[in-house]
């Protein structure tokens, strides 16, 4: 359960930086915003892996002996594209109007890594359903409280939490192996 808990907390950092940049751009409306960002960003984190994990399963009977392998490719994956993402600007500094137009592309595009991270749940002894229901939650705690963070001190956190994440994912595919 602990690899869930992980999971969850690294999952959630893209939704936590993205909630810092948008809290800290934001003067009005700052408790509908935070409620906007946990739901959105909650509900899609919870349901990418879901699917991550029924793709997973349909292709474990193929890949069986590689699964350990692709799981942690996958995660070192994810965990690289955010380590290199913390070192660059998030897409939050050209939005000035956060819509559910809006809110549903981030959500999405804070998610696809959680779709990849669910194959990696068809090899851990988690319930799934559990699993999506922690990282969602996860997301939403850290999504509501990234944007009063952001409101009260600005950006200087959001890399850091992309780097916190990618650096634990990398760390979980690793752990995968070492199972071998």
């Amino acid at each position: 359960m602990i690899e869930v808990i992980l999971l969850a907390v690294a999952l959630s950092m893209d939704a936590f930086a993205v909630s810092i940049g948008l809290g800290s751009k934001q003067k009005a409306g700052l408790s509908a915003l935070a409620l906007k960002a946990g739901v959105y960003f909650g509900l899609f984190q919870a349901l990418m892996p879901l699917i991550g994990y029924l793709g997973g399963k349909g292709l474990l009977g193929w890949v069986e002996a590689y699964a350990p392998w692709i799981a942690f490719g996958l995660l070192c994956l994810i965990g690289g594209k955010m380590i290199f993402e913390s070192f660059g600007e998030g897409a939050e500094e050209e939005i000035s109007v956060v819509t559910h137009k809006v809110f549903i592309m981030l959500a999405v595009a804070t998610s696809i890594d959680a779709m990849a991270a669910g194959f990696a749940l068809t090899l851990l002894e988690v319930n799934v359903l559990t699993a999506c229901v922690i990282i969602g939650l996860t997301t939403f705690v850290f999504s509501w409280v990234g944007v009063y963070i952001g409101n009260r001190s600005g950006t200087w956190l959001e890399s850091r939490a992309e780097l916190f994440g990618g650096i634990v994912l990398v760390l979980i595919g690793l752990k995968i192996l070492m199972k071998l």
